[in-house]
């Protein structure tokens, strides 16, 4: 199917990189609050000869009968059966189909089966080479690399391919990969490896630069001051342009008073914010111990005192979690007034510690990873998995309920509608989901 150029004696190869949608957007799709950032990156790391589209299925459907020569699709462990699926349809007419992303890179044998070409890992440095090889006919079974590639010099993403009108957030930008810890439910390290790397503030303002609207900025690090001394050199940087952001952060964050000033200074409105448990010993049997249960109050204070949002992550069905749990962990971000907050049962994913010591312990119940978005796969030690289930329901809605969002949100703060179109949106998506078989979070991160 590769065809020769009519000028410049090249080959011109046509290019579709494809996100597959999870089910629930499978079944009706809706708009999604963030674009597939790591594929308009592969897209420019694609050489100029290659025409390249992108297919997020999330937000419109992908045509099949699309005339094109490769096809790229990377996948998350919840979307890894619609990745296959999609592989399968586009081989069976002949066309070659690669695959990457978290998933396939912990599982490359698995993925091997549904794809002429597996990329490990991050994209820089093996690319090209996909691509050159795929001109010579001669794609190899799996692409990896040894090390970890520099952030420098890195293409601007090829944001033009996204979708217009289907994202809430369109302008999202990366300036650092990996994190500084290494949490058993993971796989930012079993992808990104024991690193943290950073961006030269320099190309991130240009990138910046590059963006029509700038009125509110999403930097997708997985922990955006992880190394302090870099974040605020960025954020020094970014107080002239004016902007609003908002990104992903520890609770150690509240320790440096002087990064705090500059978050705020900087345009920072919310952060997101992973709390996990409440329980101690379960902070330390995931290996987070950088967070205090008993210091998350003055965590959240300060945070607050300086005018900033939080977005806490929750994890319930830890193993010291017993059937208070839910209400418990309600009662405290009630209490907090956190702005908003995102409730989750645990996930073996691949690759991660948690996955490999619940798999030799028997408790994980099914390796289909069509069921991992909607259900919880393992046993809980604590209860069972349907207490597990109704309780993650009764979380959303209790805290997404009306009273919990005028108790939390009021009329005095900060940023005030879009926090009331949050929460409304939450709370509309969980009365809407748990009406057709069970809710099950929107993401908002792992772009």
């Amino acid at each position: 199917m590769i065809r020769w150029a009519t000028s410049g004696g090249g080959i011109s190869v046509k290019l579709d990189l494809i996100v597959p949608a999870t089910q629930e957007n499978l079944r009706k799709r809706r708009k999604a609050i963030c674009p597939p950032l790591g594929l308009a990156m592969v897209a420019a790391l694609t050489p100029p000869e290659v025409e390249v589209s992108l297919t997020d299925e999330n937000v419109t459907a992908i045509d099949f009968q699309k005339e094109t020569d490769l096809v790229g699709i990377t996948a998350l462990t919840i979307t890894a059966q619609r990745a296959y699926e999609i592989a399968d349809i586009f081989r069976a007419r002949g066309v070659k189909v690669i695959l990457g992303g978290s998933h396939p890179s912990a599982l490359p044998e698995e993925a091997s089966q549904h794809a002429d070409a597996v990329v490990i890992g991050e994209a820089e440095r093996i690319w090209p080479n996909v691509i050159d090889d795929f001109k010579a006919g001669k794609l190899q079974r799996i692409y990896s690399q040894r090390e970890r590639p520099s952030l420098v010099s890195l293409p601007i993403p090829r944001r033009d391919l996204f979708a217009e009108g289907t994202y809430y957030c369109t302008n999202t930008i990366s300036t650092t990969r990996g994190c500084p810890y290494a949490c058993s439910f993971c796989s930012v390290t079993s992808f990104f490896g024991h690193t943290y790397r950073c961006r030269p503030v320099e190309e991130i303002l240009k990138e910046i630069e590059t963006l029509s609207h700038r009125k509110l900025i999403g930097f997708v690090d997985d922990n955006i001051f992880g190394n302090p001394k870099f974040a605020k050199e960025l954020l020094r940087a970014l107080v002239p342009y004016k902007i609003r952001w908002v990104a992903q952060a520890s609770v150690t964050v509240a320790k440096d008073d002087e990064l705090l000033k500059l978050a705020a200074a900087s345009g920072c409105i919310s952060l997101l914010v992973g709390f996990e448990t409440l329980s101690p010993a379960n902070l330390a049997a995931v290996g987070k111990r950088v967070n205090v249960v008993d210091d998350y109050e003055t965590v959240i204070r300060k945070i607050h005192s300086h005018g900033i949002a939080i977005h806490g992550f929750f994890i319930l069905g830890l193993d010291e979690d017993d059937e208070d749990v839910f209400a418990r962990t309600v009662r405290f971000a009630d209490k907090m007034r956190l702005e908003s907050a995102q409730f989750a049962w645990p996930v073996p994913y691949p690759g991660t510690a948690l996955c490999e010591s619940l798999d030799k312990a028997g408790r994980i119940v099914t390796k289909d990873w069509s069921r991992y978005e909607s259900n919880p796969v393992f046993e809980p030690k604590l209860m069972s998995r349907e207490m597990l289930r109704r309780g993650y329901d009764r979380a959303w809605r209790d805290f997404y309920s009306l009273p919990s969002i005028w108790r939390r949100i009021g009329i005095a703060r900060r940023n005030l509608v879009p926090f009331w179109v949050m929460n409304l949106s939450f709370r509309a998506a969980w009365r809407r989901k748990s009406r057709t078989g069970g809710f099950v979070a929107p993401r908002l991160t792992g772009i």
